[in-house]
């Protein structure tokens, strides 16, 4: 008997004949004799309906009437499924956030999980009930509602998963694994077996919607075992051919016992939810910088791709950043509010842009992956806005417009595509 944690998207949620075939799922992993928590998210496309009527309400929206608003699709979707498994005579019940409790802390929207009571859940567990439980949503210390950014039903996942010590945490979503790069731009793309928290965690921060950040980086911190899983298998198959993700050492092993050599690049990821922020005219000297990213951060803003001008008279230069595309309006409004401070003459913004990053482990030892990149994207004629890098990462800010394209020759570039049928 093993106690497993089964996350599903808002895919897999889309819709009570999904929710049946989720419930089918579950009951069968219930009937091997396993003790099983259920996290969900809320129907697809439900928070994107929550999240419009938010900004309808006010362009610069309170952050927690915003979580109330939002963590409303979870709750629905654990209640839903919580009914289901009972007519399929399984016992479960539902529990919301602030029930076990999750605890959170930091900012409404962004929270971060700080830890979970387990008691009575796992008493319920053990008693044979399977606990489906909201993702996304928690509890800050002052009892209001809070939410973990989009994707947040990952990290929740992950989160039950390491507090309840559970042998396995299963992600479920709408592809059977984790891919060389989006299957839908590039129809020879390949799925992996196993990929390292590392490269999981650079894939995730740079775009590939399998997971979320913050869910691989808790899943490393924690030895979460996780595995990505298509919920439209069939439910009574035993065989799970998923993608694990592993440590470094479990993945050399795997590759020593095969005698395989690791491959280069791992994966090519895009994200088209980018904004460039233009900060034009900034007095060039010490301080100034900071005066524009300090209340970005105070704000919880993340700041990704950073570009400071050369100033051809030593005492001004532009600065350009990228933030993701939702901030944007906050962004503006932040560094209006500073501009005394910080003494730049005008914003200019652009949301037309793309990031394109090519991520693996096998680069630390390759020279000339960035060198590839660059060559490959300018014999398209696709131009280079900015750069950034990791000891595992190559980053690029394109033109939106060129996305496709450039995943699509950088996957042959690099030797990713799969052997033709």
């Amino acid at each position: 008997m093993a106690r497993i944690v089964m996350k599903f998207g808002g895919t897999s949620m889309a819709g009570m004949e999904r929710i049946r075939n989720v419930a089918a799922r579950v009951k069968h992993v219930v009937s091997q004799g396993h003790e099983v928590a259920v996290v969900v998210s809320a129907m697809a496309g439900e928070t994107d309906r929550l999240v419009g009527f938010c900004k309808e309400a006010s362009a610069l929206y309170d952050p927690a009437e915003y979580d109330v608003v939002v963590a409303a699709g979870e709750q629905i979707t654990s209640g839903l499924l919580a009914m289901t498994l009972k007519a399929m005579d399984v016992d479960a019940r539902s529990w919301l956030g602030w029930q076990l409790p999750i605890r959170t802390i930091e900012a409404h929207a962004k929270a971060r999980v700080s830890d979970i009571d387990t008691l009575d859940l796992l008493a319920s567990m053990r008693s044979g009930t399977v606990a489906v439980i909201p993702g996304f949503q928690g509890m800050m210390a002052d009892g209001r509602v809070s939410t973990l950014g989009r994707g947040g039903s990952d990290t929740s996942a992950v989160a039950v998963a390491a507090a309840i010590k559970a042998d396995r945490c299963d992600i479920y979503t709408d592809v059977d694994g984790v891919y060389t790069t989006d299957p839908r731009i590039v129809a020879r793309a390949r799925k992996l077996d196993l990929v390292t928290y590392e490269e999981m965690l650079e894939l995730a921060s740079v775009g590939a919607k399998v997971l979320q950040t913050r869910s691989v980086g808790l899943a490393m911190k924690e030895g979460v075992v996780v595995q990505v899983l298509s919920s439209f298998d069939d439910p009574t198959q035993d065989d799970l051919p998923g993608t694990l993700i592993v440590s470094d050492v479990e993945l050399e092993a795997k590759l020593k016992e095969d005698k395989m050599e690791r491959q280069l690049i791992t994966g090519i990821a895009h994200d088209k939810n980018e904004a460039k922020i233009i900060v034009t005219r900034v007095p060039d000297k010490p301080g100034a910088v900071a005066n524009i990213f300090v209340p970005l951060a105070d704000a919880a803003i993340n700041v990704d791709m950073i570009i400071q001008n050369d100033s051809k008279d030593n005492e001004e230069t532009d600065v350009t950043f990228t933030v993701p595309r939702a901030d944007l309006a906050r962004s503006v409004d932040i560094l209006e509010a500073n501009k005394d401070a910080i003494g730049f003459r005008r914003i200019i913004t652009d949301t037309e842009v793309a990031k394109i990053s090519v991520v693996g482990v096998g680069m630390r030892s390759h020279a000339g992956v960035a060198a590839t990149m660059f060559k490959t994207l300018a014999d398209r004629g696709i131009n280079i806005e900015a750069i950034s890098t990791s000891e595992i990462k190559v980053s690029v800010l394109i033109d939106e417009d060129e996305t496709e394209l450039a995943v699509r020759v950088l996957h042959t570039a690099y030797g990713l595509d799969a052997p033709m049928a």
